[in-house]
């Protein structure tokens, strides 16, 4: 785009049409004319993720999972070219790599991963007209968010409401559900589930005001502990003993106990939590959404000693499903199968099925945008729906550790659960 660009200034300072004909001829009127990523051979696209940093297994993951979808797969006559850069889970670091691919011409950004970061990155997307497709985030601002983006993904508050109204089934009192957040957009998605599943429920009221507070709050790592059942950490950080003291005073002055604790984090500070409390004696019910990472969740528990009393939320298929989805991502994914991965190939072969849907043969982002507005899509026995919203899937289901292993539960087996 930019030697477009330069081209066009020169056009301003020369203007004749034997210039514009030169020009043409030497950038090439289709390549000059055509749009962002989408050349004769190939569609280039972009994706920013945690490849390196402390959260880097659900970069690695999601890039995985897109990358072979989409591996040897032609488009129209046209290969997939997917180039992804490593933000280490920092906004800063996040804008400038947005940035630089834009530069770099891609079409659209797929399985950016995670909250702060995808607020980094909306803005300089929606400058440049560039859709955001399947970012690997629940939160509130894709949803609708700013700029040209589609979500594949159940949101946290639907992921945190689901095991909390479960709770609230099997008898748990209102008081008796704390929250352990990361201190950002990310954390404070988590505590919108929490109040959505509070709301209305009989002693719920004065609560709500607290998380109200604790929401309320501005700026970078604002002081949230101390306020009411929730503790907080900083993001990247993994020092749980702030949070958790915020927990042992709210039940000192509640009088209530945590019975369900509900976590939205990274999965080394999540573990790292849990392990704590476990260590303090403990006896709480612990929950945990997707973005987590089941698996580099149980890694790290198990050096805490801790194989059980922990749900974990997903927002695709069952590993085990029969669904053809699965069955194929299985079979192309092999030992790398996960929960992450899975979304990854997911959201990688919802693109190439939009892609094959546009009519005729030129690409544009309008014409891709317009295809998914409004439809559904059958991804292998997955259901979207864009008919009413951004947001493909409002899947949710619940897992289990037990014994060191995961099973699929019913959430209406909570009960079962609860100490």
């Amino acid at each position: 785009m930019k030697k477009i660009t330069d081209h066009l200034k020169v056009l301003k300072k020369h203007g004749s049409l034997l210039t514009i004909a030169a020009i043409l001829v030497t950038t090439g009127n289709t390549s000059a004319l055509a749009e962002a990523g989408v050349n004769k051979d190939r569609i280039i696209i972009g994706g920013v993720m945690d490849l390196e940093g402390a959260s880097q297994a659900l970069g690695q993951g999601m890039k995985l999972g897109i990358s072979t979808a989409l591996s040897g797969k032609r488009v129209k006559g046209r290969t997939i070219e997917y180039i992804t850069l490593n933000d280490s889970y920092n906004p800063t670091k996040t804008r400038g790599a947005t940035e630089e691919l834009i530069q770099r011409g891609v079409f659209a950004l797929l399985g950016n991963v995670g909250t702060p970061t995808a607020a980094a990155s909306l803005p300089v997307l929606a400058d440049a007209d560039t859709p955001a497709v399947g970012f690997f985030t629940g939160a509130g601002l894709l949803r609708p968010g700013k700029g040209d983006i589609v979500n594949y993904r159940a949101s946290y508050v639907q992921e945190t409401a689901a095991v909390i109204s479960a709770g609230l089934q099997a008898g748990l009192k209102p008081a008796e559900i704390c929250a352990y957040v990361q201190n950002d957009g990310y954390g404070m998605a988590g505590i919108a589930g929490v109040k959505s599943a509070l709301r209305g429920e009989p002693g719920s009221s004065e609560i709500i005001k607290m998380l109200d507070q604790i929401s309320s709050f501005k700026g970078q790592n604002p002081y949230r502990n101390g306020i009411g059942p929730v503790g907080v950490y900083t993001r990247n950080t993994f020092t749980a003993v702030n949070g958790y003291l915020s927990l042992k005073e709210w039940e000192a002055k509640s009088g209530s106990k945590c019975r369900l604790v509900v976590t939205v984090g990274a999965y080394r500070s999540i573990a790292n939590f849990i392990g704590y409390a476990e260590l303090k004696g403990e006896d709480w019910l612990y929950s945990a959404v997707s973005f987590t990472g089941a698996e580099n969740l149980r890694l790290i528990l198990a050096d805490y000693n801790v194989t059980s009393n922990v749900i974990v939320t997903q927002v695709v298929p069952p590993l085990d499903s029969k669904l053809p989805i699965v069955q194929e991502a299985r079979a192309a994914l092999g030992a790398d199968l996960s929960y992450v991965t899975l979304e990854g190939y997911i959201v990688g072969k919802f693109f190439l099925k939009v892609m094959e849907t546009m009519p005729g043969n030129n690409i544009t982002r309008s014409t891709f945008l317009s295809t998914i507005q409004g439809n559904t899509f059958d991804i292998g026995g997955v259901k979207l729906d864009f008919s009413e919203d951004n947001q493909g899937s409002d899947l949710v289901i619940a897992t289990y550790l037990d014994n060191g292993a995961y099973q699929v539960i019913p959430l209406d087996g909570l009960t079962q659960l609860i100490r």
